[in-house]
This record gives C-alpha cells, sequence and structure tokens, in this order.
C-alpha cells in the first residue's frame, strides 16, 4: 500500500515535473534523492520466454472473434493488418476498428472492419505540434478531448455491435488495442474478455531508457518517466474515462489515488520491434513480449508507374526523403531545403508528397522524381539511403532494405526510434523537425554515404532477416491468452480499485 502513494508524494513535494511548451515532459531526480525511495517494488526481472507453443499448436484454438481497436495513422494501423490477415489463417474471426479514413485499406486486406471515431489527420496534426499526447497550451486541449472522447465512445459498440455495411452480428471474444485507445482496458473489464496490449513504442517502465514522451537524463529517472507522463495524461481524461464506466459499461468511477502510481496488473504487453534493434530489457517480465517488426507484404501487388521505373533504371540509386501521413508546417522551405541539400551532395532524389505538401517544385528536375503513394517494401529496395520521420514502421522498412537512415522526428515514438538508429550506427543523430537546416540535411547525407555505415545497415538487415514479427505478434497472443474459466471460478475484477497504469493498457 505504502508504495502506491511514493511517487505522488515525491512529486508533489519535490515539484520535479514540467509539461513543455512542445507537450513533452521534462523533469529532473534531485541529486540527494536514492532510486529506491522512488521504486519500491522495482526488480531487474530476466526472464526467459516461454516458447512452447509452436505456430502449428494455433490450430487447435477454438475460433475466437478477435476486434483489434486500433488509434493512429496509417503506419499505426498497418502492422495489425498483417497480424490479422495471420489470425483469420488459423480460422479465426477479426474485426480491425479504426479510423474511417482507412476503411478501403482494411477491407482490401480481407478483414472486417468497424469505424472508431477521430479523425487521424486532426489528432496527427494536434500531435505534430504537441510533439505528444499532452498539450502544450490551453487552445490544444478541445481539440485533443474532442477527438479522445470520440474514440472512447465509440470502443464498445466495436466490440459489440453488428457490422455496419452487412449487419452480420459480431460479439468479441478478445480485444487487442494499442494504448491510444486509451477506454480499452474498460470496456473489456466490463465484457469480461481478455485484452492484449500492443504497440510500437515503449509503454512499460524500465530502467533502460525514459518513456519516449518525456526528457530525463539521469538513468535514475527513466523508470519514474512512464509513471509520470501516464499520470499527466489520466488527470486530462479521468472525466471521460468515469462518464464512460458510469453510463456505458456500468462500472463503478475510477478514482485518481486507486492505484495510479505504477500498480502492477496482469495485462498482457507485445511491442512490435526488432530486438536486434532494441532488445528486450532485462526487467521486463514473462508477460511481456517483442515480438519483431510486422510487415505487410504490399509489394508483391504492386505495379509501379512507367515513370517511376524508367526514371530509376536513369540513373544512380535515389535518396529517399518523406514523412508520410505528418502534416508539414513550411513545405515550400522544406522542400527547397531538400532539393539543395541533394544537389550539394550530388545525390538523385525521390521527394513523398505526403500528407505535408512537399514536392512543389519551381520547375522539374530530371534529378528529382515527385512520388505520391508507393509501398516502403517495394521502394526502400531501390534507394540508397532513406530520411524520413522515424514511425516504427518505416523505420523498419528502410532497415529491413539495408538503408542507411536519417530520421527527422516530428513527435511521439520518433525521436526514440532516431536516436536507436544512430546508437546502431546506421544513421546520423536525429534531426528534430524544428530545426531542420540545409547544413544538418547535407551533413546527415554524406554521414549515409560513408561505406562503414552502408555495411552496418547490411550487417542489421541481415540479423532481421530471418525475424517474423507478424508470427511472433500471433504466437505471443495466443500464449497470453487466459484459459477459459467456468464463470464460477472467475475472479472478479474490483471495480473500484483500478490502476491507471491498467488505464492506459500499462504494466
Amino acid at each position: 500500500m505504502q508504495h502506491r502513494f511514493l511517487t505522488t508524494k515525491f512529486l508533489s513535494r519535490r515539484r520535479i515535473a514540467t509539461v513543455k511548451d512542445d507537450g513533452t515532459v521534462e523533469f529532473e531526480v534531485p541529486v540527494d534523492v536514492e532510486p529506491e525511495a522512488i521504486f519500491a517494488r522495482s526488480k531487474q526481472v530476466n526472464h526467459v520466454v516461454d516458447d512452447s507453443l509452436d505456430a502449428t499448436d494455433f490450430h487447435y484454438i477454438p475460433p475466437l472473434n478477435i476486434v483489434m481497436l486500433i488509434v493512429g495513422t496509417r503506419g499505426d494501423v498497418q502492422p495489425f493488418i498483417a497480424i490479422g490477415k495471420r489470425m483469420q489463417d488459423y480460422g479465426h474471426r477479426v474485426r480491425l476498428a479504426t479510423h474511417s479514413n482507412f476503411k478501403e485499406f482494411v477491407l482490401t486486406a480481407g478483414l472486417e472492419f468497424y469505424p472508431l471515431g477521430g479523425d487521424p489527420k486532426v489528432l496527427a496534426g494536434y500531435m505534430v505540434k504537441n510533439k505528444g499526447f499532452l498539450p502544450s497550451g490551453p487552445s490544444e486541449i478541445p481539440i485533443q478531448r474532442n477527438q479522445m472522447k470520440e474514440i472512447i465512445n465509440s470502443l464498445l459498440p466495436a466490440c459489440k455491435e453488428p457490422d455496419i455495411d452487412s449487419g452480420v452480428p459480431f460479439k468479441a471474444d478478445a480485444i487487442i488495442a494499442n494504448p491510444p485507445a486509451y477506454g480499452h482496458t474498460h470496456v473489456a473489464e466490463a465484457l469480461k474478455i481478455p485484452i492484449h496490449i500492443f504497440f510500437t513504442m515503449p509503454w512499460t517502465p524500465t530502467t533502460e531508457f525514459p518513456h519516449p514522451l518525456s526528457r530525463v537524463k539521469q538513468q535514475a529517472g527513466y523508470r519514474l518517466s512512464y509513471q509520470i507522463v501516464d499520470s499527466l495524461i489520466w488527470l486530462g481524461i479521468r472525466d471521460m474515462i468515469n462518464d464512460l464506466r458510469k453510463k456505458k459499461l456500468k462500472l463503478r468511477p475510477v478514482t485518481y489515488l486507486s492505484g495510479s502510481q505504477g500498480s502492477e496488473t496482469d495485462v498482457p504487453h507485445a511491442y512490435i520491434w526488432s530486438p536486434h534493434l532494441v532488445p528486450k530489457p532485462k526487467d521486463w517480465g514473462p508477460k511481456i513480449d517483442v515480438v519483431g517488426f510486422c510487415f505487410l507484404d504490399l509489394a508483391l501487388n504492386y505495379e509501379p508507374p512507367e515513370s517511376l521505373v524508367k526514371w530509376l533504371e536513369e540513373g544512380d540509386k535515389p535518396i529517399y526523403i518523406g514523412f508520410g501521413s505528418l502534416p508539414v508546417q513550411e513545405p515550400k522551405k522544406m522542400t527547397q531545403i531538400i532539393v539543395d541539400a541533394l544537389e550539394i551532395t550530388g545525390q538523385r532524389g525521390i521527394i513523398n508528397k505526403g500528407w505535408g505538401g512537399l514536392g512543389n517544385l519551381a520547375e522539374p528536375k530530371d534529378s528529382i522524381y515527385l512520388l505520391d503513394n508507393c509501398p516502403h517494401d517495394w521502394l526502400f529496395l531501390r534507394c540508397k539511403a532513406v530520411v524520413h520521420h522515424g514511425g516504427a514502421g518505416t523505420t523498419a522498412a528502410g532497415l529491413k532494405a539495408a538503408c542507411p537512415t536519417t530520421i527527422v522526428p516530428f513527435f511521439g515514438d520518433q525521436p526514440f526510434w532516431g536516436e536507436r538508429v544512430h546508437a546502431r550506427g546506421v544513421g546520423p543523430p536525429p534531426i528534430p523537425v524544428d530545426e531542420f537546416s540545409l547544413p544538418k540535411l547535407v551533413d546527415a547525407i554524406k554521414l549515409m554515404l560513408d561505406p562503414k555505415v552502408k555495411e552496418r545497415a547490411i550487417e542489421l538487415a541481415k540479423a532481421m532477416e530471418n525475424e517474423d514479427g507478424v508470427t511472433g505478434a500471433v504466437k505471443a497472443f495466443f500464449k497470453q491468452l487466459p484459459q477459459k474459466k467456468s464463470e464460477s471460478d472467475a475472479d472478479p475484477q474490483p471495480t473500484g480499485f483500478f490502476s491507471v497504469r491498467r488505464c492506459f493498457g500499462c504494466s
């Protein structure tokens, strides 16, 4: 019980946490505080993952109705399409609930679709401006709250309502969700079904690196950073969550101090990244898996435009530069920096216009190809190096193709991936989008052209070659799926004592 209030007491007395103008959380641990005083129950655990459940065993699990509650951009949705398709192969019914913008993407892949609230363009714009989930100023709060409310209120229907188009009934037996869905664990509690959290960025406390949405220099504060970020997010959404619990889920409300500071839960987690890039931390237990990157093979059915094929054949491999579905504040200025950097370094370039509006050139250039959309798994194999925003999926595709990588992070986990790429020796330090300049891009390109950097990129790609993240994700899900109990044996979850860490699906 004492541990439950340690962090709250510590923060209130020391006032060490500050939400910066960019929405990230900055704090320092005073030098006179011992780490043990903050983490009374923090332990080093090095568990061996149980690999006893082989892929062949999936055939013997009775068919389930699985709903995936996924909030984010196309890059967030794409890995779950790959996972969902594999689950369908094993005889399970999969409904992917996400934003309406991605309906065609989901249905074309052969999965069932159900709309969640929220607009990914609005969410992406908010995240770019605020560098994360936390608002950087009062004017930003209504935007995010409206988006959150739409998402939260759409979760329960996604789990139990019939298909909107066909009318075919659906009742979820299990939930897969990513943390930005917010109300996922509460819906699982109400429906009395298991939930498994999947994410492309670290959301489980560890002493090995800080929360991606925080800024903390001392390792003593790494684990605390997760608790602080969770608590600050909770303060912004607790009224909406309790409204959901009382009015829609018929559950008791959650109070702020009911286990809010890092109370451990048994919610399993799976992280979608390569252990060759970021190994599983030693203090993550057996309920947490690092499954590998999950790729959706889009290159197989892709027919590139003749103009692109011809342009690629006419010269050296180009450098890819693009920021996907993220809005760019000054697209004209950024485009000019890109063009100038390519000319200075003597490189050909492909500029992906994306949602950001890049690539409006005053006049066409033979050395630059402007691209609307193209599968990364097809394109990056034909590129010399890549410059992008650092989304987990795009990072994975570039590394798989053995491309030296420069990451220009906008928000969220992107700085984290930029730092990991640099630490692995396959790219320069990340260039935050607010610091994007001609000298920095020129230096980054020159570093990526270093043969030693290319050698390390090839080495990493070979290490990742034998990974099958999709199989790893499916395997982790069924490994962690609880054995069915009869209703008389079921242990009821006490609704009045609910952890904020469980609220976000954090372990």
